[in-house]
């Protein structure tokens, strides 16, 4: 997961800082996140969230829409431009993820797949709380 990440990182890393990239995927991921949600996600404070959110926003890659249930409450959310960056950077991802897993036989494939398929429910949820992390 490391080398994922890192590879993710460095390709969105053209145009995002690293806690704007892991806010843009947390907000793709979790749309609809509040503030409050994304700095428990981050951990920033809640005003150093705001301004990071605030300069998402403004150059486009996120959008805010009041909460038709609580106007206090704002809901976050990527917009076509965010999930444009983040797809290139799976797109990167997934292709030298691939290249890396090339080397391997069809046995040693065979192996990882179920590894996979034995870990994805472990790690479907984030902190055993339901969510997708």
């Amino acid at each position: 997961m490391r080398a994922i990440r890192a590879q993710m990182r460095s390709t969105a890393a053209k145009e995002l800082s690293v806690v704007q990239f892991r806010t843009l995927a947390f907000l793709d991921r979790n749309r609809g996140a509040s503030l409050s949600d994304v700095k428990d996600h981050i951990g920033l404070t809640l005003p150093s969230v705001s301004k990071l959110v605030q300069g998402l926003i403004t150059r486009g890659f996120l959008h805010r829409e009041e909460d038709p249930n609580d106007r206090r409450r704002n809901a976050l959310a990527a917009t076509a431009k965010g999930r444009k960056v983040l797809e290139a950077a799976r797109a990167v991802t997934r292709q030298s993820l691939a290249e890396r897993l090339a080397g391997l036989d069809d046995e040693a494939l065979a192996l990882v797949l179920e590894a996979m398929h034995a870990l994805r429910p472990i790690f479907l949820t984030h902190n055993g709380k339901g969510k997708e992390s």
